[in-house]
């Protein structure tokens, strides 16, 4: 495992991160999770390896690289994610029950 430079960029990153929030006084990890949150954790993090699979590693250079090269799977993939996108934040009122839809403000 510590051959492989990825694996170790990542574990560096969340020991980073570990380290900054415990610097900043922000650590508070709490294990009370409701177990949709946890369901919805766990099938995102699925379908996010299974697409980053689908791109051959980094799926947001799959879309740069299409669009900079004026290729269709570019475009496709922008289609796609503000698809996707609207899905995700129309369900995630259902998988985290505490969280309310945001009120668009009226004004001049």
């Amino acid at each position: 495992m510590w051959e492989d430079i990825t694996s170790v960029m990542d574990i560096g990153i969340v020991l980073g991160a570990l380290l900054a929030a415990g610097l900043a006084g922000r650590f508070a990890p709490s294990l009370n999770i409701p177990l949709r949150s946890l369901i919805a954790a766990v099938i995102g993090g699925l379908m996010l390896g299974y697409g980053s699979r689908l791109a051959y590693g980094c799926n947001i250079g799959a879309y740069f690289s299409g669009i900079a090269s004026g290729s269709l799977h570019g475009w496709v993939w922008l289609v796609a994610a503000f698809i996707g996108n609207g899905v995700g934040v129309r369900l995630r009122p259902f998988f985290f029950a505490g969280e309310r839809p945001q009120v668009a403000l009226s004004g001049c």
